[in-house]
């Protein structure tokens, strides 16, 4: 990322059509995930774990009994990239 820049606000909604069910909220890409029981969603938690290290790239988690609510962002280029797109579709695939 070094020597990237954030994308514009153009750019960014020009990639939502990628991950329809995201929205861009204060600079970040986010959903949240809802499911039956705390199990789930701890599983969910965990495979989302697992794209991230992956990926080399880090969300942000909030995580309740029945639901998550991820985050991405690029902190090198305070705003967003195109990983955090690309991350989101394969956040997206976990429940396809």
């Amino acid at each position: 990322m070094i020597g990237q820049t954030a994308m514009t606000s153009a750019e960014a909604a020009a990639h939502l059509h990628e991950v329809p069910q995201w929205a861009v909220v204060d600079g970040a890409l986010e959903r949240t995930f809802s499911f039956a029981d705390f199990q789930r969603t701890m599983a969910f938690v965990n495979a989302v774990a697992w794209i991230a290290q992956q990926e080399d790239h880090g969300p942000d988690l909030f995580v309740n009994w029945t639901s998550c609510r991820v985050r991405f962002n690029t902190h090198d280029v305070k705003g967003l990239s195109l990983n955090d797109f690309i991350c989101a579709a394969k956040v997206d695939a976990l429940i396809a």
